[in-house]
């Protein structure tokens, strides 16, 4: 008797061509459900319907297909158990060789920001995640595929092992059948979480290897980069223009380079970062200016960074850029004339991510047993909201330039002291143990720029020294959460310097 294949498939690409292998050079007879059947039926491939071999007809509007001990018997009998051989022919049951299924697009459909929850739950499959598992249980005895890049490699296999897939295959093929499952539950508990707004008692992490990375931190860390959702989002879905391979620390560097420039919006903006922080960042009537602002901050830090713009790269910015030794460009797009200067720099790693603000739902980080999971730090900063702490009162001119600094200031590892002046920064103090380190790193490298410059704090002064030394540098205006007891020591020293103060009543830590 001819070995019997299942093929239930919402994604039909290869499909018709692993159908008729099937048929024609490996003598298999196919029975489908009704989509899926009516492809291979017009394509000129025997088939026969689920339905029709299952004797029960599609119903709830085809939300009940493959569920019957015809399909499920026939995928889970176990060849070297009598009994269930003796099963089999008392039901009248063949037993399946082969399972192909793939899922219904759960993940594409919840994609648009327009779908409801009914369309979404709609987009929940029972019956395929069903046979997916039971195949893979079985694959002592049988082969499940659940993707179209799979189908060419099994023909391959049927090929070197005269018409049958060995039981490491098979094995191999499960494992992938029961992570496709996994992630897919993971994405519908995680849109219905959303919808909820509720925390989940349980949180799983899944993702599908994009690439192996050469190494990560350090060349003896290996490191490999994967997709979450089977769609490609974020840095998936970018586009490389040109250079070397990416690596561990370039996408993570990228990844804080894509969260401070959506800070910006409203004018052309530049930030160069080095190591997640920021080493320059300038906004600018052009972005050409801009980049040649943030260049200025830090040139020497700027030597092998990265660059985000939240413009078009143009042609007067690209010259600019390949100027000095930089590691990667990211771009919302890239005008033709860009590209063709860009290309002098052919090792420089040039992306293009037009979604730049679609980051991730939250951050999580792993420690000893288990991984922590908090929110991303994407609040609004509403200088409406702040307080003014000071008898001197911030010029519009200089709220701005508060804002300015208080969005960079909110992307430097803590302790964090940011310098600006004129929409760039002109120091930064990144990392350091104790506040007055980082103010005194910041204000050294602004040296005579921070005379009349604005500075800002990523949490509160414990102490009025940091103040102080601010003033002495020549600083007009600080921006600080507030918060402190001592709050009221700060307050008096910027009142006796003729400082303005504002509390912003947030705090950005970034760790």
């Amino acid at each position: 008797m001819a070995r019997l294949a299942l093929l239930s498939t919402s994604n039909k690409t290869g499909l018709t061509d692993l159908a008729r292998c099937l048929v024609e050079e490996f003598d298999y007879e196919i029975i489908s459900s009704g989509g899926t059947a009516g492809i291979l039926k017009d394509a000129g491939i025997p088939v026969q319907k689920v339905s029709d071999y299952t004797g029960s007809p599609e119903i709830l509007g085809g939300r009940v297909k493959t569920l019957h001990p015809r399909v499920h018997g026939g995928i889970l009998a176990r060849r070297d158990v009598p009994q269930d051989l003796e099963d089999l022919a008392a039901n009248d049951i063949r037993p399946i060789d082969l399972v192909v299924v793939n899922l219904y697009p759960f993940e594409e459909t919840i994609a648009s920001e327009k779908v409801t929850l009914p369309e979404a739950i709609e987009q929940i499959d029972i019956g395929g995640p069903t046979l997916l598992r039971a195949a893979a249980k079985n694959f002592a005895h049988l082969t499940v595929l659940c993707d179209p890049s799979q189908y060419d490699v099994y023909l391959q296999e049927l090929r070197q092992n005269g018409g049958e897939a060995s039981l490491e295959f098979r094995q191999k093929s499960a494992l992938a059948g029961f992570q496709h499952t996994a992630a897919y539950d993971r994405s519908i508990s995680a849109y219905l979480e959303a919808q909820t707004n509720d925390t989940a008692l349980t949180y799983a992490l899944s993702g599908r290897k994009r690439q192996t990375l050469r190494y990560g931190e350090n060349p003896h860390q290996t490191a490999a980069w994967y997709q979450t959702g089977s769609t490609p989002t974020g840095w998936a879905a970018s586009k490389i223009l040109q250079g070397k391979e990416l690596s561990y620390n370039n996408l993570v560097d990228l990844e804080a380079a894509r969260r401070i420039i959506t800070e910006f919006t409203d004018e052309p903006a530049v930030a160069i970062l080095k190591h997640t922080n920021p080493c320059g960042v300038a906004i600018a009537p052009t972005l050409s200016l801009a980049y040649e602002k943030a260049f200025a901050g830090d040139s020497i830090s700027a030597f092998g960074g990265i660059v985000a713009l939240n413009r078009p790269l143009d042609a007067a910015t690209a010259s600019a850029l390949t100027k000095t030794f930089l590691e990667c460009v990211v771009t919302p797009a890239c005008e033709a004339e860009a590209e063709e200067i860009i290309k002098a720099k052919s090792k420089l790693r040039v992306l293009v991510l037009p979604e730049m603000k679609r980051g991730g739902p939250g951050v999580v980080k792993a420690i000893a047993g288990g991984f922590l999971i908090q929110a991303s730090d994407d609040a609004p900063d509403d200088p409406n909201q702040w307080e003014v702490a000071t008898e001197k009162k911030p010029t519009p001119e200089q709220l701005a330039e508060l804002l300015f600094a208080w969005k960079v200031c909110k992307h430097v590892k803590s302790n964090a002291i940011v310098v600006t002046r004129d929409r760039s920064t002109v120091g930064i103090g990144a990392g350091q143990m104790n506040r007055v380190g980082a103010a005194k790193i910041a204000l050294e490298q602004a040296a005579e720029k921070a005379k009349g410059g604005i500075l800002a704090s990523d949490g509160f002064f414990p102490f009025d020294d940091s103040v102080r030394t601010a003033a002495a540098a020549g600083i007009e205006a600080i921006v600080q959460p507030g918060g402190s007891i001592r709050d009221k020591d700060s307050v008096a020293a910027a009142n006796e310097l003729g400082l303005v103060m504002v509390f912003t009543g947030m705090r950005h830590f970034l760790h």
